[in-house]
């Protein structure tokens, strides 16, 4: 493509100047200078045709390296078209040539004006550099207008001194050529594609950086022809996509007009940029990286001086920026990829292994090496594999599993002895499994599970393989692997403690697998307690718990006792991660928070635990127990999920099922039955997690007005439940909702023995929060005077609860508001619903409000449910720990005084600042004291 100049017209107005003195008789000299590419030669054609049209003969040469070792070769060929250019004395000494030449050219001048046009007269000759500036020294007053164009560019290696470096300045005309601008430059994209988008016109614009050869040869290769009605596809990052390749071949001139130290220079710094963080991860420079500068010079043994000029010069016309991090890039990723065009391999890699050693002399960070080194041969560097394992801690620690895996990958590359390939192949294999990747996973633990190792490394191996095994369904065979590993660690037995531990946990989701190793593990306790060690008799009162066998005092005595005995660091997390779950059951919430913060924190990122996976669900647990809903979804639910092909759905876990029951409680049901549809709960399910699926599946359903198809959900969750020896409520209150189920489809006998078995079991367990559910459904199936006992000794035992019973306790209230209303007790009956429906509306319990409000319409009450805002909108608690507040006592002050949870009064206070719209502790005196509405207005009957 070709087309007028742009941006050029100081250059066009200066020749044509001197064009006009040449016509009065005052010859002189133009240089016209410009970097590579930026339209010298074009100017210079547009003044040869002004001076033709001016009546100026015009004489042309274009110079070049050819022909600069043979003296006057330029003179010659701008004076061949004279006719007594022979009479030169060829074979005469370069004075007499010179005078020859000279007197020739001042014959032919003598006939009219005359115009010289030089292009690239930086490639001429010595011996006719010389006479063109001894000619301008002579043609002042001849008519004779020299122009020649110079190339102008801060090169590595200095070139020779330009064609004026002798000449007076008032002997000279010159203009340097800018780079083009970017009007200038979209102007000349939207002329070739007149529908192109304002992106893809930007990106063509960096693309050529200012360089008019550069956006023609880019503009020929992505055609002329008009593009689609959705505009022109995104512009290419690599030049591979361009045909017939004008552009590369454009950049390639380039780099050779510059010479080889430049181009070299040019190269090293594309190769080293792909190493670089994307521009917009950047950040700052991080603090020890070493100067781009001396990289270059580093990697092409040039003058740290020089490189440091050619950068700034290179910038200023537009082919490098400057990003965040201070680095200079190339102005695209196409034109990096072209600089790159024809470099050999092995020219690279030795630039990233030079700029690798370079930044480890300069302190730079273990990832910014390593960076370097994915792009270097392995065997050669011998810190290579510190320096990897180092960037692979930092890309864990900042969660970015994909780069520790390419460090991981480039380490197994290095020679390594059979203990360490041993632990990168385990490390490995579980940041697949952290990036979803369970074939791979598998693939590379069963390689590190089948090298010698030391014992602690055989059992982190074996538990990661395990883990990996059993997220794909295969228990068995994960079974296998750890009895196998058990079982070559005869000389070691804390260790073989530990995988018997892990074995019974992940054997968990194995009906018969689970009944064999607690049986094991029971009979082990009771006979050589010392062979199962303190996470083993911690899995052990985590079953007793679940079999309804053990009360929560007990379990969280024992569980307390186990924690304060020494544990060896490989057991600890299933010490924690099992202490952590009774502690949530037991309603022990802040000990079950510490604990879950514990074993996280003392996980290995690096490497896969399956405690980690149940710690994660546990939190989630505390959360749901707290009916802490925003953070549920925050951390847990994924929109995405429902999208997704099925087949490439996951099963549902833990904490789906708790996003479900969040969703569910925050009203969002449309949003919740296409959660819940993303699932296919048919069919054995070996993930006991899925239980607890089903029964959030059949809140929904319960909610949503389907009795029948949640009654299914729930005594399916159940059956699947007992069928594990699962027999408490505290992990699935399955009977409770199942007889309310039964309630509403008119079973009432079926119901009362379904309330009264989780009465029963509850009383076991004994902690308000279970006793009090199951006290609230039974009083419902009950009904009566005796069904209304049970009902206020529900909200009673809920009232007295030291944890957070919130969303329990707003249920009871509920349920007792119906009930007396049923009795005909209306009065007291709104008092308690007014009282459910604040406790529901402070936790965003939507389909709770709703279900509160229409009970109190019900029952003749008349207003608002709730009014949001103001002192008057308080409930109970939280107005008293908002008092508390306001007299400056602490949260934890508050905590100790009322027996309540730190979590609990920070809650009540989140929710007393959103109601009193204050954002302060010190405006909650003022606050307080605002005459506001209240709550709930005054019902009349």
């Amino acid at each position: 493509m070709s087309g007028p100049l742009r941006e050029r017209d100081r250059a066009e107005g200066l020749i044509a100047a001197a064009v006009g003195r040449a016509r009065a008789g005052i010859g002189g000299l133009v240089v016209v200078r410009g970097a590579t590419g930026t339209g010298r030669t074009a100017v210079l054609e547009a003044a040869a045709e002004h001076a033709a049209g001016a009546g100026l003969r015009v004489l042309r040469v274009r110079c070049s390296s050819e022909d600069s070792a043979v003296p006057f070769a330029t003179v010659c060929q701008l004076l061949a078209p004279v006719a007594e250019s022979t009479d030169a004395a060829p074979g005469a000494d370069e004075r007499a040539r010179a005078a020859g030449l000279w007197r020739t050219l001042r014959s032919y001048a003598a006939e009219g004006p005359l115009l010289l046009a030089v292009d690239d007269v930086h490639l001429a000759d010595d011996a006719s550099c010389r006479w063109l500036r001894d000619v301008a020294r002579r043609v002042e007053r001849s008519g004779v207008l020299v122009v020649a164009t110079e190339r102008s560019q801060y090169d590595i290696e200095p070139g020779r001194a330009g064609l004026t470096r002798t000449l007076s300045p008032s002997l000279v005309h010159a203009h340097t050529l800018a780079p083009l601008g970017d009007a200038a430059a979209v102007g000349l994209v939207r002329e070739a594609f007149p529908s192109a988008g304002a992106r893809w016109t930007a990106d063509c614009v960096r693309a050529a950086a200012g360089s008019p050869l550069l956006l023609h040869a880019l503009l020929d290769d992505l055609g002329a022809d008009p593009p689609e009605a959705d505009g022109p596809p995104p512009l290419p990052e690599t030049c591979a996509a361009l045909y017939p390749g004008s552009y590369p071949a454009a950049v390639s001139w380039w780099l050779q007009s510059a010479g080889p130290a430049t181009a070299d220079a040019a190269r090293c710094l594309a190769a080293l940029e792909q190493a670089w963080p994307p521009d917009e991860l950047s950040g700052d420079a991080p603090e020890g990286e070493a100067d781009p500068v001396r990289l270059l010079a580093e990697a092409t043994g040039a003058d740290p001086a020089r490189i440091a000029g050619w950068l700034a010069a290179t910038a200023r016309l537009g082919l490098l920026r400057t990003d965040a991090a201070g680095r200079p890039r190339y102005a695209h990723p196409l034109l990096r990829d072209a600089v790159l065009t024809g470099w050999p391999e092995a020219r690279r890699q030795a630039a990233h292994r030079a700029a690798a050693q370079a930044m480890l002399r300069g302190g730079a960070r273990a990832e910014a090496v390593a960076r370097h080194l994915l792009r270097v041969p392995a065997g050669d560097l011998p810190w290579a594999v510190r320096v990897l394992r180092d960037a692979v801690t930092v890309a864990v620690h900042d969660a970015r599993p994909a780069d520790a895996i390419a460090y991981l990958r480039r380490t197994l590359d290095e020679p390594l002895p059979d203990s360490l390939r041993q632990r990168v192949l385990t490390e490995l294999g579980s940041l697949h499994y952290a990036s979803a990747d369970a074939p791979a996973a598998i693939a590379r633990l069963a390689e590190a599970h089948h090298l010698a190792a030391e014992p602690r490394d055989r059992v982190r191996t074996a538990v990661a393989l395990g883990t990996a095994l059993v997220s794909r369904g295969e228990i068995r065979t994960a079974m296998d692997v750890l009895l196998h590993t058990e079982g070559r660690l005869s000389a070691h037995p804390d260790l073989a403690r530990t995988v018997r531990t892990a074995t019974a946990l992940l054997g968990d989701g194995d009906i018969e697998a689970r009944q064999r190793i607690y049986r094991r593990l029971c009979e082990a306790a009771q006979y050589s307690p010392e062979l199962i060690g303190t996470a083993g008799q911690a899995l052990l009162v985590r079953y007793a718990a679940t079999a309804a066998a053990i009360s929560a005092q007990e379990a969280m005595s024992r569980i307390r006792d186990l924690l304060a005995q020494p544990t060896d660091p490989l057991a600890e997390p299933f010490l924690l991660g099992t202490a952590a779950a009774v502690a949530q059951w037991a309603d022990e919430l802040d000990e079950a928070d510490r604990l879950v913060d514990h074993g996280l924190a003392a996980q290995q990122p690096m490497l896969l635990h399956p405690m980690r996976h149940l710690l994660l669900n546990t939190r989630a647990d505390i959360a749901a127990a707290r009916g802490d809903a925003v953070h549920l979804l925050a951390a847990h639910y994924d929109p995405g999920v429902v999208e997704r092909p099925r087949e490439l759905r996951p099963t549902p876990s833990n904490r789906d099922a708790n996003a479900l029951l969040a969703l569910v409680h925050t009203g969002r049901f449309e949003e919740a039955r296409r959660f819940a549809a993303a699932f296919d709960l048919r069919g054995p399910v070996k993930n006991f997690e899925a239980n607890r699926f089903l029964y959030a599946r059949g809140a929904l359903r319960a909610t949503t007005g389907d009795p029948a198809g949640a009654l299914h959900d729930f005594l399916e969750c159940g059956r699947r439940q007992s069928a594990r020896g699962v027999l408490s409520p505290v992990v699935t209150p399955w009977r409770t909702a199942a007889a309310q189920c039964r309630l509403a489809l008119g079973g009432g006998r079926d119901a009362l023995a379904l309330a009264a078995e989780e009465l029963r079991l509850a009383r076991v367990w004994n902690t308000p929060r279970t006793v009090g559910r199951a006290l609230r459904v039974l009083g419902a199936a009950t009904g009566g005077r005796r069904g209304l006992e049970l009902a206020e000794e529900a909200v009673a035992t809920l009232r007295d609860a030291t944890a957070d019973a919130g969303m329990e306790l707003g249920r009871a209230l509920l349920a007792q508001g119906r009930q007396l209303h049923a009795a005909g007790e209306r009065g007291h009956a709104r008092d308690c619903l007014r009282e459910a429906a604040e406790l529901a509306e402070g936790r965003g319990a939507v389909d709770m409000v709703s279900q509160a409000g229409q009970a109190l319409r019900r029952s003749g009450a008349r207003g608002p449910v709730v009014v949001h805002t103001g002192p008057g909108s308080l409930t109970g608690s939280e107005r008293r720990i908002a008092e508390l507040a306001a007299e400056g006592l602490t949260n934890t002050e508050i905590a100790d005084l009322l027996h309540l949870a730190r979590r609990t009064v920070e809650t009540h206070l989140t929710s007393a600042y959103r109601k009193l719209r204050i954002r302060r502790r010190t405006e909650l005196a003022d606050a307080l004291e605002r005459d506001r509405p209240g709550t709930l207005e005054a019902c009349a009957p």
